[in-house]
């Protein structure tokens, strides 16, 4: 049942990407959605790769591209929505991680602080380019009676309709179009929890946010896709 929250991840697109090297010594290679995920590194590995790349390994930088490019490129790509902006995106977060490797304190996880980079240039770039479609939430929220109880009554249990209302294809359009409504920092707080696994914490690390601010803007978010749904449906956001 679709409840309170959205399974967003399920209709992103898995279609191929391509992910812009950050430096002339990193070749450009293509990326997937669905790419085999690299051997996972013991803390110790990674320790020893930050080092490296403090002190201005490029091998290291290439190490980190391989390990991290694929998921860094699916949140800026889910966020931005164009290929070309998150090609750019890419590019310039591995360029910073290179140059601003030595301003990684330790005092969260490396995965952390890339995220914290793709997400801000992310923001950025949306920012630059003023592309953003975001609406008003209020008319796609629930409605509450004086008691708590809701508005509209009863509250209809659409969510079994979905795939049988809308073909695969159109139904991932039709989230990717209400994605693309949320506020900036909201959308991000949805890819990061719902498509990445992030903890609140990790999240609140990663965005600069409070984890009741990032537990304020997932709730809201997702009632907002929720009621984007119910709407297409014909049915009342409640």
């Amino acid at each position: 049942m679709l409840a309170q929250k959205v399974d967003v991840d399920a209709y992103y697109s898995s279609e191929k990407m391509h992910a812009a090297a950050p430096a002339p010594e990193l070749r450009r290679r293509t990326l997937t959605a669905t790419s085999p995920r690299p051997p996972r590194k013991s803390s110790r590995d990674e320790s020893t790769i930050i080092e490296r790349l403090k002190a201005g390994d490029q091998e290291a930088l290439e190490t980190v591209f391989n390990l991290y490019s694929a998921k860094l490129y699916n949140v800026a790509h889910r966020i931005l929505g164009e290929v070309a902006d998150t090609e750019e995106v890419i590019q310039d977060v591995f360029w910073t991680v290179y140059r601003k490797a030595k301003s990684f304190r330790g005092h969260s996880q490396f995965s952390t602080w890339l995220y914290r980079l793709t997400v801000n240039a992310a923001l950025g770039r949306i920012r630059h380019n003023k592309r953003n479609q975001e609406v008003e939430y209020n008319e796609f929220l629930p409605k509450f009676q004086k008691d708590g109880h809701h508005l509209v009554r009863p509250v209809a249990d659409w969510s079994n309709a979905l795939e049988d209302a809308y073909a695969q294809q159109e139904l991932q359009k039709i989230i990717n179009e209400a994605l693309d409504q949320l506020k900036p920092v909201d959308k991000s707080v949805v890819v990061l929890s719902d498509s990445e696994g992030l903890s609140d914490k990790e999240i609140a690390t990663a965005l600069d946010l409070t984890v009741s601010a990032v537990k304020t803007r997932l709730h809201r978010a997702r009632l907002f896709l929720r009621g984007k749904l119910a709407t297409h449906l014909g049915h009342s956001p409640a």
